[in-house]
């Protein structure tokens, strides 16, 4: 793990509390997950293109808990963010980290197994004291990719399983529900 008191630390600590999420939590905990992580005024800013063209969606605080459970209710059972070539910068009240190779890594368990890497740079801005929560939280898409394992190719089954496996399970690497959530 990176070093303590760290931004990179708290996406290390972000991660491990999100894959403690049971199949059963309730509002209570994505708001008490938020609530540990984020800043009373935080943002979440997500940019990305879809076949109608750019999309910038900004949503405050009360709304991010509801924004990460999206995704857990739209398939995905496993979520982490891998963060590379980050820089740190300090203001007055805050830092700032800037992840230019920064991976969100949803896994699907049904249908089938399947690993979205969604990609892109993720700027969050945190505050500059004892709790370091996320003020500003803006995750610009660049591309994404669906894996599915050999294994489940090599299967033998009806011709209409295979042409399932050929459509995308996300739209730019986000699930339906999020989708939906965020319009």
């Amino acid at each position: 793990p990176p070093q303590p008191y760290s931004p990179e630390y708290r996406i290390y600590d972000f991660n491990k509390r999100l894959s403690s999420r049971t199949e059963d939590c309730d509002n209570l905990w994505w708001d008490q997950l938020i609530t540990d992580f984020f800043e009373e005024d935080a943002t979440l800013t997500l940019t990305f293109s879809l076949e109608d063209g750019p999309k910038r969606f900004t949503i405050g605080r009360t709304l991010i808990p509801r924004y990460f459970r999206t995704i857990f209710d739209g398939g995905v059972n496993e979520l982490y963010f891998v963060l590379k070539q980050t820089k740190e910068s300090f203001h007055t009240t805050t830092i700032t980290l800037d992840s230019e190779l920064s991976t969100m890594v949803s896994c699907f368990g049904k249908p089938m197994y399947i690993k979205v890497c969604t990609e892109g740079q993720l700027i969050l801005e945190f505050t500059f004291d004892d709790l370091m929560r996320i003020k500003s939280w803006h995750f610009s898409i660049k591309s994404f990719r669906e894996l599915i394992p050999r294994s489940v190719i090599a299967m033998p089954s009806d011709s209409g399983y295979l042409e399932q496996l050929t459509k995308n399970i996300t739209r730019c690497g986000l699930t339906t529900d999020t989708l939906h959530f965020l319009k």
